[in-house]
């Protein structure tokens, strides 16, 4: 009776182990920024011995989620100074300015 060959458990991507980024959605809503919020502020950067990495995760910094996020809040017109400013805040409930439409 032969025995059935090894499953691998953890399988790396086909393009050598990167990750692809996180889909951005067709278009941003509130809801979609309070999610983009939380990712930068959560997976903001940390000094390590290493290098930055991701403060949730230790990946290296930006992690997807950090980079989701930055791109979200850019779709929904705020500029690098601001998302730089919500991290810096530390707070992932905090609410970036209202969206003006033509603003």
């Amino acid at each position: 009776m032969s025995r059935p060959a090894p499953v691998a458990l953890a399988r790396q991507p086909a393009d050598g182990g990167v990750l692809r980024e996180i889909p951005l959605p067709p278009y941003v809503t509130v809801e979609d920024v309070q999610f983009a919020v939380r990712a930068v502020v959560v997976h903001a950067p940390r000094t390590w011995s290493g290098g930055t990495i991701c403060r949730n995760d230790a990946s290296p910094y930006p992690c997807r989620l950090h980079r989701w996020g930055r791109r979200v809040l850019t779709l929904r017109g705020l500029p690098p100074a601001e998302i730089d400013a919500l991290v810096e805040r530390g707070d992932p409930t905090a609410d970036p300015r209202p969206y003006r439409p033509g603003a």
